[in-house]
């Protein structure tokens, strides 16, 4: 089941970020929590994979797969190993792929969810994050993957792990069905990753809607939706938080987006900016 649950205030933020869950076996504070963050209320849950290929998802998957690793080998011969290390380093450099990204950090998935291309939309539409429990996700797995999560005294895949498990795309579509999948942790092969607190859904193929399948099978999943009317405000909170461009995309690229962002003027401050074309006729 999703609930929705509208943050209309700084203070409901608060309450989201401080929501988790605890270890009652230690006493601490253990969160089961996945989140994601988009920018668009009304943008839906879509792989890369989906987006770029559409209804042809499945028969393009093999194909792309097998060009990305052909090519990318000289950089990391490995990659012939393992499906899911193909994946993880396709999904990192763009590659479209089923991986659909969650991160551990409600900071993370806030700072995506007001990640904007063009600033001026900032104040104009509500944006959205989502929260899922882990162990709420993992309740329909296969009784092998149970046991291998089990034995790794963990909730994640590791690639390694789901690799002993399943070595093939058309295996894991069978195991899955459309009534559950695995979760993946990707390698740290960037500090990217590190710093994102990345983690992956493996959609399988036969689930087209991620959103009813969260609906149907699921009893925690939370969509936040997020006021436009905040959305400068919650902004300008998270770079005080260390939670920016800069971090979430380390190097040069990512300083010049803070830096761009940082020094953005806003519409409802000096108005639209003019500019003048090539006839000396001012533009908006």
């Amino acid at each position: 089941m999703i609930t929705t649950v509208h943050l209309n205030t700084i203070g409901d933020v608060m309450e989201m970020i401080a929501d988790q869950t605890r270890d009652e076996k230690i006493n601490r504070l253990r969160s089961d929590y996945y989140y994601r963050g988009q920018r668009n209320v009304a943008y839906k849950m879509r792989t890369s994979l989906y987006r770029n290929c559409g209804a042809k998802q499945k028969e393009l998957e093999r194909p792309i797969l097998q060009y990305f690793t052909k090519y990318a080998s000289i950089e990391d011969p490995t990659l012939n190993e393992s499906v899911w290390k193909q994946m993880i380093m396709g999904q990192h450099y763009g590659l479209p792929t089923r991986l659909l990204d969650w991160t551990r950090s409600p900071l993370v998935a806030l700072h995506f969810a007001m990640d904007e291309t063009t600033f001026n939309k900032m104040d104009k539409r509500d944006c959205v994050v989502w929260r899922m429990n882990i162990k709420d996700l993992n309740r329909n797995l296969p009784d092998r993957y149970k046991q291998a999560l089990s034995q790794r005294h963990t909730s994640t895949f590791s690639v390694e792990l789901l690799h002993s498990v399943v070595d093939s795309l058309e295996q894991y579509d069978r195991d899955m069905g459309t009534c559950t999948m695995a979760s993946l942790e990707p390698p740290s092969i960037s500090q990217r990753i590190i710093n994102q607190y990345s983690f992956f859904s493996v959609i399988p193929s036969g689930i087209t809607d991620i959103e009813a399948f969260f609906d149907e099978h699921t009893e925690e999943t939370v969509r936040f939706v997020i006021s436009k009317d905040i959305r400068w405000d919650l902004r300008d909170l998270l770079d005080q938080y260390n939670v920016n461009e800069r971090i979430v995309y380390p190097g040069l690229d990512g300083l010049s987006k803070w830096i761009t962002r940082h020094y953005y003027v806003r519409e409802d401050i000096n108005g639209p900016i003019q500019t003048t074309n090539t006839k000396g006729q001012q533009e908006t």
